[in-house]
């Protein structure tokens, strides 16, 4: 082994045994449990996408689970498909498809009422551990729902109970109240280039 070799050997020793140092400290620091609030924004690919495998490391653990799409309407998605056999979760299918495609404010706001009652009822359950709102952002944005309303009842969960919510243009209350928050960019879509959705990708 050459002198510089072994210099480099030692200089990266040296920073992983720093960067070990840091590492260790922040996992001392971090001493309790609690439910977590999570949200997925942006308008980058794979916010449900990333909820969903959270759904597959729940029930890993043995935790039960709920799921309430307030948008998509349809019920042919592979994760449905996967996931909705399973005897732990609980899976709803509350929307009834895109906005541009329902186009009437009034059946979208009863619709988003109706799926709230539901969701708030998964947020009670406490035998549920983990529990996802996908695209609950957009009810929020278009103002079908109360934000002051969402937030108490998500408040109110029991205290061992994870919530994770998707959707593009997430609001400032819900973030402020979250534990963790990320925000997915778009730097490519295959759909602009005319590619339709795909099955085990896309839906």
């Amino acid at each position: 082994m050459t002198m510089n070799t072994t210099d480099r050997e030692q200089r990266h020793q040296a920073r992983m045994q720093r960067k070990k140092a840091v590492v260790d400290a922040a996992i001392e620091r971090a001493d309790r449990d609690q439910g977590l609030l999570l949200v997925l924004t942006g308008n980058g690919k794979g916010k449900s996408s990333s909820a969903f495998g959270m759904v597959a490391r729940a029930l890993g653990h043995g935790l039960r689970v709920g799921v309430a799409q307030f948008i998509k309407g349809r019920s042919d998605t592979g994760e449905e498909g996967f996931f909705r056999a399973h005897p732990n979760v609980r899976w709803h299918v509350l929307g009834e498809g895109f906005t541009w495609e329902t186009q009437n404010l009034t059946r979208d706001t009863e619709t988003a009422q109706r799926s709230w009652a539901m969701a708030r009822e998964m947020l009670r359950d406490e035998h549920l551990g983990l529990v996802v709102l996908d695209e609950l952002t957009y009810p929020l944005k278009y103002g079908w729902l109360d934000i002051a309303t969402v937030l108490d009842d998500l408040a109110a969960r029991p205290p061992m109970q994870h919530v994770v919510i998707t959707g593009r243009a997430a609001p400032d209350a819900l973030i402020d109240a979250a534990d963790t928050v990320t925000e997915l960019c778009d730097v490519k879509h295959a759909f602009r280039a005319g590619i339709r959705a795909q099955k085990g990708v896309d839906l």
